[in-house]
């Protein structure tokens, strides 16, 4: 009797020796496991989200999300995909001066425009976006609209991806074809048919400023009835599109002659 006591006393002590081992074990398991499946979905969304942006370079966004969203509201939707041959230069060198005066320099996001911003901001000035045409042509192409880290974090991602595997020229074409320029109107094309009653390669300097000026909030900022505000902003870039222009600020977007032509227009310094 006393032996066997000894025994089950003995027994009870390397159970309880054994069971942290036994829960730090079955952790570690845990642990191995939820790494192994972490690893797979990160590996699975860069798959997915390279061919993704890879086949955009070739076809156009059948549909984004905003476009999507606002046709479920039950609003009408305006758009009409044309090639970047079809819009007129003065447009998107009007765009390039409006909303990213170095799109052909950086590489997606401006850090120096986000350090301007910062300062700005720390100043005492209004606070002020440094989105790049390329983030907001990741941010319309594949993603929802927001403020938030996570999808600022998203809209990283997916500008550098994008970058990488863009030209300029598309970036820019996409964007184009996708912008909101008036409530439920989407791209060059369908806003210079529905405001001006022409195709988008026929724009003038002023309808390209006006279409530009309604960019920071097209559903508050109007085309057809404009305020103060939007003709005095069309203005300043219908002066800032010569300076693109003239500069070669849009040098990115040129097709191989009309880089030919501008390089044969730059005067020589002697």
């Amino acid at each position: 009797g006393l032996s066997l006591h000894f025994v089950m006393v003995e027994r009870q002590k390397k159970r309880v020796q054994a069971a942290p081992k036994t829960a730090h074990g079955r952790y570690w398991r845990w642990f191995l496991v939820a790494t192994r499946w972490a690893a797979i979905g990160a590996f699975g969304f860069i798959t997915f989200s390279v061919v993704w942006i890879g086949l955009y370079r070739f076809i156009n966004p059948p549909t984004t999300y905003l476009m999507a969203t606002t046709a479920w509201s039950g609003a009408r939707v305006a758009r009409r995909a044309v090639p970047i041959e079809a819009v007129a230069p003065v447009l998107w060198q009007t765009i390039i001066g409006a909303e990213d005066s170095r799109f052909c320099s950086h590489l997606g996001i401006d850090l120096e425009a986000v350090d301007e911003a910062r300062e700005e901001a720390e100043d005492g000035g209004r606070v002020r976006g440094a989105s790049t045409i390329s983030q907001q042509t990741a941010k319309n192409a594949f993603l929802w609209p927001g403020r938030n880290y996570l999808r600022k974090g998203f809209e990283a991602y997916f500008t550098v991806l994008m970058e990488a595997l863009w030209p300029k020229r598309r970036i820019m074409e996409i964007y184009l074809n996708i912008v909101e320029l008036g409530p439920g109107i989407f791209g060059a094309e369908a806003a210079a048919q529905h405001f001006f009653h022409r195709a988008a390669r026929d724009l003038s300097p002023h309808q390209a400023a006006l279409l530009a000026a309604v960019l920071p909030n097209p559903r508050l900022f109007h085309v057809e009835r404009p305020s103060a505000y939007v003709l005095d902003r069309a203005g300043v870039l219908e002066a800032r599109a010569e300076t693109v222009r003239n500069e070669g600020f849009a040098s990115c977007i040129l097709g191989p002659q009309a880089k030919h032509g501008l390089a044969r227009r730059k005067p020589r310094h002697h």
